[in-house]
């Protein structure tokens, strides 16, 4: 009786660890337990046998030896500096000597990229530290290249400071919210062209290249600011507030962009010549190698042509040397990938020319050279070129569109090498003069890998290899993720990944919950390692399947562009299809499959509500675009075209033009301060759903953003979403 007993007692037991080690939802959305370690703030020195790494959160900045891997110094310790203002840095740039370096705290965001923040300059030779600037925070601090002075942004204008002199001059003066911004892109540029950054400095340090933005005839949206909790607005304790932007709607005006050139020397701001036409995008600038032109790049409104002028930074003329047009639209990826050479006679652009995603070789007179890479897929980032061995390096997804390698070709492209040799996702960060680079690699069963090679391939060292986390993670029984393809009505074969419950049973029967963003030129169905909220609802016994449909990236232009002027439209539809493949599988009930997207991912689960009938149980729609009329004009305009020249494309793919095909149950959720996916999509989509006489459920989360966080904000809104697929799907 004893041993009977105390065989049941170790059962129980070991059933009890099992059970502890389970995943829950605070691990995996709050805590984020089994999160993956990476090497942080990577920046190669000048001698490019170097790097440094920002270390122990923040508080120390550390070198390493490329050859060995090995730790060669501390070169700064913050918490020795004994400065009451920085505590740690988020972020930090050298001089270029690296004499100086400059140091970032208190980063406060403004919208995505943007923030404000306090710099300080820390002088390695005099053991000095020194705050950037008295006058307030700042935004965007940067060293010129010969290190002598760091410009910046603060209120809308922009500013110069001299380290030999302490000097502060401000060189703009017309900034203004709401109005005039001077070195800053607006809202719209910062979202759709994706960066932060409206200024350049000329490679000799004597001129300061600036984008200024006049938007005072973009019309504004309001944003109701109520007196909430974490942050709490007492101003706003018995009346709302209100914050206003400047936010330009599909169809209507944008900001008029002038590009203007500082000289140090004379201190004289010089207009340069983009054209008469000011309906346009001037998204880009950057300065050829040798100094005497400043690149110009001028879209036309539906994003289709493309210019580069080159202009004369001391008089302003200007000339066009290159145009690259679409019958359709031109990718963000483009002024991404843009190089001008180090040689002063040649640029590399990232081309669609035929079909695919390449890079091309052009002269400054804009005559194409040669075409570098080809083939059947697309090259998804060019890393730079090594004039000294003559070999350009990018990353492509010609293995599969699901994986990502790392690969050079020679000038004379009779040499080939790949420098990723683990099938998977990888990307590199190249030491200055490529000879070494750190590859981080990562696929579905490996967390991150992080190792340093030489030029040659040879590994030198793992830097990072996530080893804690694996000998976590193998203590538990954790569903995996498997890909999967399958081909639509259409004959349209499609990409997806699916995890399965753990222990799963093929005789049985489970609920299936698709999840994706489905977004132009996007992937979610790529060979990376996570352990998420899909991994815990994997293991509540959901059926998790993920399927990137037309639209989405790495699989050339048609399959990519073909979702243009019908946004949503190719998209939902081929989420049906997924929702009856899976309908038809041995393993799935049928009667119980949920969609669930986030943003461009909730336009899609609720376009998928109201065209999968019977299919769709259940969807949970979390700040969606509901009509493209509501959005930006930049984002908006590329896929779609003007308003007024497509209105069928606008009206007809919409949730709210199809919401009597609803029969499913609805979760509609979103933030009341969404800047980017304004809450007024979410309250005409309720007001459509309560004329047609669908019941729904709905929350609104007070004052949050497109990420919907802050204070407990985060584990009520995944509670949420737990207990409702439960109610739906169980």
């Amino acid at each position: 009786m004893l041993k009977k007993y105390s065989l049941f007692f170790l059962i129980w037991l070991v059933a009890l660890g099992l059970r502890a080690q389970q995943l829950t939802l605070e691990d995996v959305v709050i805590k984020r337990s089994y999160g993956q370690k990476a090497v942080y703030g990577l920046a190669s020195l000048n001698d490019g046998l170097n790097y440094t790494t920002l270390e122990n959160s923040g508080k120390e900045l550390v070198k390493y030896s490329y050859k060995t891997g090995a730790k060669v110094a501390t070169l700064l310790d913050i918490s020795a500096l004994k400065n009451d203002s920085l505590k740690a840095v988020s972020d930090y740039q050298f001089s270029s000597d690296e004499s100086k370096v400059l140091l970032m705290t208190d980063r406060k965001p403004i919208y995505r990229r943007s923030f404000t923040a306090n710099y300080f300059i820390y002088n390695f030779v005099t053991k000095e530290l020194t705050k950037l600037s008295n006058g307030g925070a700042q935004q965007l601090a940067t060293f010129s290249p010969d290190g002598e002075r760091i410009a910046f942004v603060r209120n809308n204008n922009l500013f110069v400071k001299s380290l030999r002199f302490g000097t502060e001059r401000q060189i703009t003066d017309d900034g203004q919210f709401n109005k005039i911004i001077n070195g800053a892109p607006d809202w719209v540029y910062e979202e759709e062209f994706e960066f932060n950054r409206g200024f350049e400095w000329s490679p000799d340090s004597k001129q300061l290249a600036y984008m200024k933005f006049n938007e005072e005839q973009v019309p504004i949206y309001k944003m109701p600011i109520y007196r909430g909790m974490k942050p709490e607005h007492n101003e706003n304790k018995l009346y709302p507030g209100e914050y206003s932007f400047k936010y330009p709607k599909a169809g209507e005006k944008n900001s008029i962009v002038q590009i203007w050139v500082y000289d140090i020397k004379s201190s004289h701001n010089i207009q340069m010549e983009t054209g008469k036409e000011t309906d346009n995008y001037l998204p880009k600038i950057s300065w050829t190698n040798s100094g005497n032109d400043l690149g110009i790049f001028r879209m036309n409104r539906l994003q289709n042509k493309l210019e580069l002028l080159l202009a004369n930074p001391n008089t302003g003329d200007s000339r066009l040397i290159y145009t690259e047009k679409n019958s359709r639209y031109l990718e963000t990826d483009f002024l991404d990938n843009f190089q001008f050479l180090e040689d002063n006679k040649n640029f590399v652009v990232l081309s669609e020319q035929n079909g695919f995603k390449h890079l091309y070789l052009y002269n400054l007179n804009g005559i194409k050279v040669m075409q570098l890479t080809e083939g059947n897929f697309d090259v998804i980032k060019f890393y730079g070129y090594d004039p000294i061995k003559k070999f350009f390096y990018y990353l492509a997804a010609a293995v599969s569109p699901m994986q990502r390698e790392v690969y050079g070709v020679s000038l004379d492209k009779k040499k080939k090498v790949v420098l990723s040799t683990q099938a998977g996702t990888n990307n590199v960060d190249f030491s200055k003069g490529y000879k070494y680079y750190v590859n981080t690699y990562s696929s579905i069963t490996t967390p991150n890998l992080v190792t340093l090679h030489e030029i040659s391939g040879k590994q030198i060292r793992v830097l990072e290899d996530n080893s804690a986390l694996k000998e976590k993670l193998s203590r538990m029984q954790l569903p995996q993720k498997e890909f999967f393809k399958f081909k639509t009505s259409e004959g349209i074969e499609l990409n997806g990944w699916m995890i399965k419950p753990v222990p799963f049973h093929p005789e049985n029967k489970y609920p299936v919950l698709m999840t994706q963003y489905s977004g132009p030129n996007s992937q979610q169905v790529l060979d990376l390692f996570s352990v998420s909220w899909d991994t815990y609802l994997a293991q509540q016994g959901y059926l998790v399947v993920c399927v990137d449909p037309r639209g989405t990236g790495a699989r050339g232009e048609e399959f990519r562009k073909c979702t243009y002027g019908q946004l949503g439209n190719l998209e939902s539809t081929d989420q049906v299809e997924t929702a009856r493949y899976m309908s038809q599988q041995s393993y799935v009930d049928g009667k119980k499959i949920a969609i669930w997207g986030w943003s461009y991912g909730g336009f899609i689960s609720a376009m998928t509500l109201c065209k999968g009938g019977d299919l769709i149980h259940a969807a949970i729609s979390v700040a969606p675009v509901i009509s493209h009329y509501f959005y930006d004009s930049v984002y908006t305009e590329r896929y779609m075209g003007m308003p007024s020249q497509n209105p069928e494309g606008y009206d007809q793919n919409s949730p709210i033009a199809l919401v009597k095909g609803i029969k499913g149950k609805l979760l509609l959720v979103a933030g009341t301060a969404d800047d980017n996916v304004h809450y007024q999509n979410t309250i005409e989509f309720a007001e459509a759903l309560v004329q047609a006489g669908v019941q729904f459920r709905m929350m609104s989360y007070n004052n949050r953003n497109h990420g919907i966080r802050g204070g407990n904000t985060t584990m009520h809104l995944y509670t949420m979403f737990d207990e409702f697929l439960k109610e739906n799907l169980k």
